[in-house]
């Protein structure tokens, strides 16, 4: 197919009019030429998450709140994520590493537990980004179950309804969380 091939080496020339304007001797690289890396170390950690309450009757709010910490560089709007068991539940966007002083994150979600059936579920949250250099942080799940009771009845061991739980990574220095 001597079109075809005519077509090709006409795509090369072009590329390579592109990629080095005015014959320059060096390539210049294009977006996303350059294996991905902009030398901006990214690394995001779920460093706590707090349950209220811990024991609770189906239909209530469960509160959760969140620490993330922004360990190296870089900035971007990313989701952070409720889990339950393990699944998706709630997310909202923040925006972390827009100052450099600014290193810790609080966020809030609330899950109405209105149709759960009764039972314990873990709770956990995760911040999630591609380019994380130790996505091994990026979740954090709560070792304390949450029970949901039906509505109007008791509690395992006779407990009331209410209590919190706050599981923080071991790995973080809890002075920065301050008051």
């Amino acid at each position: 197919m001597p079109g075809s091939r005519h077509l090709f080496w006409l795509a090369i020339g072009v590329l390579v009019a592109i990629a080095v304007p005015g014959g320059a001797a060096e390539p210049v690289l294009l977006a996303g030429m350059d294996g991905g890396g902009s030398d901006v170390n990214i690394d995001l950690a779920v460093r706590q998450v707090t349950v209220a309450p811990v024991r609770a009757h189906a239909g209530d709010v469960v509160h959760v709140d969140v620490v993330i910490e922004n360990k190296a560089e870089g900035s971007r709007t990313t989701n952070a994520e409720l889990l339950v068991n393990g699944k998706v539940v709630a997310r909202q966007l923040f925006t972390w590493g827009m100052s450099a002083g600014e290193r810790l994150y609080r966020l809030s979600f609330d899950w109405d537990t209105r149709g759960i059936p009764p039972g314990e579920y873990r709770i956990g949250a995760q911040a999630f980004v591609w380019e994380d250099t130790s996505p091994f942080d990026n979740r954090l799940d709560v070792t304390q179950r949450l029970v949901v009771a039906p509505t109007g009845g008791g509690f395992p061991g006779g407990d009331a309804a209410g209590g919190s739980v706050t599981e923080t990574d071991p790995r973080f220095d809890k002075s920065r969380l301050g008051g």
